[in-house]
This record gives structure tokens, C-alpha cells and sequence, in this order.
């Protein structure tokens, strides 16, 4: 069984409670000096949206990113099912784009992390990338309703190449 993201082989079957337990063992390794790093930087990145937009961005942002590290260490729960190991490969190789092209400390550390949570939310809980209640620009906000993730933006980001929205279980949301 592979010991990190890295040692993944895609040319197996991999079962949601295989890359559950990696996904585990990455998170044990992040220290809260990481979580604080990273939170440095979604700060930093989020410095020229609108002040309430922005506090309550980087607020909620932050204390997801936080939940997300802890459930992904206490997740004792038995996961039905395989992976596609062609998304997650794809996934996968998007995120290592970006962390190879990170300018600063900060951002690397968001990234790695940003990594771990999003393949956790995304391959393991089926679930939107983005925590629900995230604030979009106009006012809009991602929904969870009728047991459908609704993102406002989703649409206008699938063909944006860093973007992990073509990945996202979240719909666009008709409504907006």
C-alpha cells in the first residue's frame, strides 16, 4: 500500500478506504506552523476583494481548512466503493502544477495542504470542494439543497486550467 500521495499507482483499483489511509498519513505529517502558513497566505491572496467579502472569505476559508484536517484525522468511517483513478491522477497532476509553480513560502504551503483536503473532499466525501456558505463575488453563495452542491461559478471556472472546478461534485447553480 502506498505510503504517500506520490507513491500512488493509478494502474490499480484504488478503494476510498485505501486512499483514505494515505490520506491520513499526509495529514499527520502537516503541523499547525503549515495550517498557520497556509492561512498567511489565503490572507495574502484575498487582500483586494472587498473588505466584508474579504473578512468573511478568509474567516470561513480558514476555519474549513482547519475542520477538514481534523476530520480527515479522525475519519474512522468504512468507505463503499473505488476510485477513477484517471480523474484522480489528472487531479493530482493540476495540484503538482501549481505547487511547482508557487511563488512563495505561503502559497507552497497552501497548496500541499490544499491538496490533501481537496482529494479527501473531493474522492473520499463527495463533496464540494469549497465548504458550503462560501462567498462568491456578488453577494453569491455556495448552497447545498435537495442533496445537490449548487456553486455560483462553477460554469465560468471549468475551463480555467488551474481551477479544480471540472473536478467539483458541485452544479452551477440555475439560480444565479
Amino acid at each position: 500500500m502506498a505510503e504517500s500521495i506520490e507513491e500512488l499507482d493509478f494502474s490499480m483499483k484504488i478503494s476510498k478506504n485505501e486512499l483514505l489511509e494515505v490520506i491520513k498519513k499526509e495529514a499527520s505529517k502537516i503541523h499547525m506552523h503549515d495550517i498557520m502558513l497556509a492561512s498567511a497566505f489565503i490572507h495574502e491572496d484575498a487582500k483586494y476583494m472587498q473588505a466584508g467579502y474579504r473578512e468573511d472569505f478568509v474567516e470561513n476559508f480558514t476555519r474549513a481548512f482547519i475542520n477538514r484536517f481534523k476530520d480527515i484525522k479522525e475519519d474512522k468511517n468504512n468507505y463503499e466503493g473505488y476510485i477513477d483513478t484517471e480523474k484522480l491522477k489528472e487531479f493530482i497532476e493540476v495540484l503538482d502544477n501549481l505547487i511547482k509553480e508557487s511563488k512563495i513560502k505561503q502559497e507552497l504551503y497552501f497548496l500541499r495542504l490544499a491538496k490533501i483536503v481537496s482529494i479527501y473532499t473531493t474522492f473520499i466525501l463527495e463533496a464540494s470542494i469549497h465548504p458550503v456558505g462560501t462567498s462568491f463575488p456578488g453577494g453569491f453563495k455556495l448552497k447545498y439543497k435537495n442533496g445537490v452542491y449548487l456553486c455560483p461559478v462553477k460554469d465560468k471556472q471549468l475551463n480555467t486550467p488551474g481551477a479544480l472546478c471540472r473536478f467539483c461534485v458541485s452544479k452551477q447553480d440555475k439560480d444565479v
